[in-house]
């Protein structure tokens, strides 16, 4: 797993116990998983505008924060990033359609 995905689970980790009025992820995780969802929808929407645009600079700063806000919402449910790493690696060489017609049984 990536180096800077290992640093960013440990400090999601660690913002559980943060103070909420001095860190934005132990706010987020203080008001609950529709508030997280709220983001996490927000972020992905902003990626979807930034791609429409084509601006490449815009698309990778709007995905990081899709990915960050993935991430807060996997450490809430105590989910690891390797878990979705698995995940990915489990679908190597299963067509998408095959893997979506599996998924659904």
């Amino acid at each position: 797993m990536s180096d800077v995905l290992i640093k960013l689970a440990t400090i999601l980790e660690a913002r559980k116990t943060a103070d909420p009025e001095s860190s934005y992820v132990a706010s987020l995780y203080r008001d609950g998983t529709d508030k997280i969802l709220k983001k996490l929808g927000e972020e992905a929407t902003e990626v979807v505008i930034a791609g429409k645009g084509g601006d490449r600079d815009e698309i990778i700063y709007e995905t990081a924060d899709l990915w960050f806000h993935s991430m807060v919402l996997l450490a809430h449910n105590n989910i690891e990033p390797q878990d979705i790493l698995n995940e990915l690696s489990r679908r190597f060489d299963l067509s998408g359609l095959d893997e979506k017609a599996n998924r659904n049984k």
